[in-house]
């Protein structure tokens, strides 16, 4: 009979004659087994711990890829909403000449009604939604972060220095000084 096979004669981890005893395979297998909870038996103690190391190693790569895109993903969306502000600043400290030209013509008359100042009001209001605000001045606490002094007064009315007069307006968007306002100050006696 030369066609029986003697199993003592044939190795466990003959791939042609036993695909799933090979070493690889017996090991992917065994791991699979020990990840999904199947118990495996105990003929291989060394194989089966090989099979456990193996199985945990590839567990904490796949937890490390993981926890490294979920940190790439957020980094991503940190730095667009980022870039997204950035931009709006950039507009926004562009179109504050303009204002400026606005509240110049609003001080000496020529923007009092008709089309120009609606228009002026709508542009100011487009500003506004997205963030644009003038920081308040006039008659509050100077503060050297939000108020740029070029005269100082002295002035008996006053307990702190005192901004008394705005000279050119402010802006600021958020948190973030655009420009600082540029006043004069009334300072105690």
């Amino acid at each position: 009979m030369a066609d029986s096979v003697n199993p003592e004669e044939v190795p466990e981890n003959d791939p042609v004659v036993n695909p799933a005893g090979s070493a690889d395979g017996d090991a992917l297998s065994q791991a699979e087994d020990i990840l999904n909870g199947v118990e495996v038996p105990a003929e291989d103690a060394v194989a089966q711990g090989a099979a456990a190391d193996d199985a945990a190693e590839l567990k904490n790569d796949l937890l490390r890829l993981q926890a490294e895109y979920v940190n790439y993903r957020k980094r991503v969306e940190r730095d667009r909403a980022v870039a997204g502000q950035m931009a709006v600043i950039g507009v926004l400290n562009s179109l504050l000449p303009v204002l400026d030209g606005i509240d110049a013509g609003r001080a000496h008359g020529d923007i009092v009604d008709g089309p120009f100042a609606a228009i002026a009001s709508k542009l100011e209001a487009a500003l506004a939604t997205y963030g644009l605000e003038k920081i308040d001045a006039t008659g509050v606490a100077f503060d050297p972060t939000v108020h740029e002094a070029l005269i100082q007064q002295p002035s008996a009315e006053v307990e702190i220095d005192t901004v008394s007069q705005v000279l050119r307006n402010g802006y600021k968007s958020g948190e973030r000084i655009l420009r600082a306002a540029q006043v004069i100050v009334a300072v105690p006696e």
